[in-house]
């Protein structure tokens, strides 16, 4: 069992970690509370709020990822979401058209020019401070190192970081997107490389709480590519989130409060 757990990230992922959908007002809430007390709180990135939820004008038209411990559902970790194309205004620019717009080399790729219905960004992935602090870390809301990979005799895996993302590419899957943008730290690019991931970057960089490059990723890509060993915390992802999707379309609408029904 210890030598299957060391190799198998799916067990590892499953034994410790809990990600689903956020597909209603009760758990975008708890998405918010992560974001607000890491983005607000802890790095002051946005201004503090009195109700304690950190929210944009995207997350109307977004989809959220809320990642939780396995042995305790109500023990939250992270979360990210991925932002789609406005359904009444698909030409409108994405977060990272609009922090980028002078910065993009369009000659790699022009986001205009592609089906908007199929495009979205992977934005706010917020790992809570107890998750993610190690000396250093203060100022980053989603660090990878590379020793999150292992040294030698001591594998590790980033599971957090990892399964955020994987979540947003599964919740991509499912919703038709072929192609991710993402406004990030170069070094990522490398660090995902080594899973077989291509993110392949599209501008040059920016400030934006550190040096950030805007990158495109290939949902289709992504699936036929991943190596061997990420293939099994893939499935337990993938496998979570459509469930997730699907228990949100089997439950019926609350029904309407009506008087005299009681209170």
């Amino acid at each position: 069992m210890l030598l299957f757990e060391r190799f198998n990230l799916g067990h590892g992922f499953r034994k410790y970690f809990r990600i689903a959908p956020a597909m209603d007002d009760a758990a975008r809430e708890r998405v918010y509370r992560i974001r607000h007390e890491v983005y607000c709180e802890e790095l002051h990135f946005e201004p503090e709020r009195a109700n304690r939820q950190e929210t944009d004008e995207y997350d109307a038209h977004s989809l959220h990822c809320l990642l939780t411990t396995n042995s305790d559902p109500e023990q939250l970790v992270g979360c990210t979401r991925l932002v789609l194309a406005r359904p009444d205004d698909p030409s409108a620019p994405l977060p990272f058209e609009h922090a980028c717009a002078h910065t993009l080399d369009r000659r790699i790729i022009d986001p205009t020019r592609l089906p908007r219905e199929r495009i979205a960004e992977v934005s706010r992935l917020a790992v809570r401070a107890t998750y993610r602090r190690r000396k250093g870390e203060a100022r980053s809301e989603l660090p990878i190192h590379e020793e999150d990979f292992g040294l030698g005799d001591r594998p590790r895996f980033p599971y957090i970081p990892i399964g955020l993302y994987l979540g947003a590419v599964a919740l991509a899957a499912r919703s038709g997107i072929d192609t991710l943008f993402v406004l990030t730290e170069p070094r990522l690019a490398a660090h995902f490389a080594r899973l077989g991931v291509e993110i392949r970057q599209i501008g040059g960089g920016i400030e934006h709480r550190g040096l950030r490059v805007p990158s495109v990723m290939d949902v289709p890509a992504i699936m036929r590519n991943m190596r061997m060993i990420i293939k099994p915390i893939w499935r337990v992802v993938q496998e979570e989130i459509d469930r997730g999707l699907d228990d949100s379309m089997r439950t019926p609408p609350p029904t309407p409060h009506r008087p005299g029904d009681g209170a």
